[in-house]
């Protein structure tokens, strides 16, 4: 009846009808992402539930392609208030917030970065005192310390940014939560580390060469530059735990891997406004897609 789907509008009509609850057309970015090749993957909501650490989306990718075709991925959970791919790495216990309404979105996608910088503060503070608990060595310790002064710095840069084109960053709102055991600690650093810092720090780079804004393309070279010394980090982290870890560990560790890369996927098919994307520097939903197939290769095969 609808012929070729060609039109977002179309690709929710087809999820509708399969029984998914798609996500609302108001997130920043759209839930609905067009593809590289053809068609279009929509993320679906599946249920809200949570612990006593962190509140819970659960979504599943849903693509559709330009014949109608309907193919469900594995759902995942996300953390509330996560849309987007920004630099800077998700604390435990972070509390849902979006930057206020912003008729620019550059101002937007900056107030939100800023928003994570400054909770990346807390999630490297808590990185050092976990790593102090379960033995880990004075350099990677130091090292989470520097972590966390450098996203001070980039907080106040990306905040700036944001002001300048008329958006307020939200203040990150972050629970105390108790010091979690070994293993949720190494799952959060492969979620948050090894996937998504790493793929962030090469989007910075990319940033760094793209922006067109002379302004954000010098703030994306510290960044850069930074954000490859942090998942650096959690490769290093990745490493030290791994002696210790049964193999029913490194599988569980693997497969949280996978499943953030599916999350990232999902993400990185939605396109960005326009004007946002020239003067930032973000790339196009091929191009990251191909940023993240590279990676995948030579790291997370």
């Amino acid at each position: 009846m609808l012929g070729t789907i060609d039109r977002e509008e179309e690709a929710a009509l087809l999820a509708f009808a399969a029984g998914h609850a798609v996500c609302p057309s108001t997130e920043f970015p759209s839930s609905v992402g067009v593809n590289p090749d053809e068609g279009f993957t929509i993320l679906v909501e599946q249920g809200h539930d949570c612990d006593e650490k962190q509140e819970w989306l659960s979504r599943k990718p849903v693509r559709i392609s330009s014949s109608g075709e309907v193919v469900e991925y594995k759902s995942f959970r996300v953390k509330i208030g996560d849309t987007g791919c920004y630099p800077g790495r998700r604390p435990v216990g972070l509390q849902e917030a979006q930057a206020e309404d912003c008729e620019d979105a550059r101002g937007a996608w900056f107030a939100n970065a800023a928003r994570l910088e400054a909770a990346s503060v807390h999630a490297f503070l808590r990185m050092r005192e976990e790593l102090a608990l379960y033995g880990a060595g004075s350099d990677l310790q130091d090292a989470a310390l520097a972590s966390a002064e450098d996203e001070v710095r980039h907080a106040e840069v990306t905040t700036r940014i944001a002001l300048r084109f008329g958006a307020v960053p939200p203040v990150p709102s972050v629970a105390d939560v108790p010091l979690r055991s070994l293993r949720e600690v190494l799952l959060d650093n492969a979620v948050e580390g090894c996937v998504r810092e790493t793929y962030s720090a090469l989007l910075a780079h990319h940033q760094a060469l793209r922006a067109e804004d002379a302004e954000i393309r010098e703030a994306m070279v510290q960044i850069a530059e930074d954000e490859t010394r942090h998942a650096g980090l959690s490769w290093d982290i990745d490493a030290w735990a791994a002696p210790r870890l049964s193999e029913e560990d490194r599988s569980a560790l693997r497969e949280a891997r996978r499943q953030a890369l599916a999350v990232l996927r999902a993400e990185m098919a939605v396109p960005l406004d326009a004007r946002l994307a020239a003067e930032a520097g973000l790339p196009s939903p091929a191009v990251a897609l191909a940023l993240l197939d590279s990676l995948e290769q030579e790291l997370w095969a």
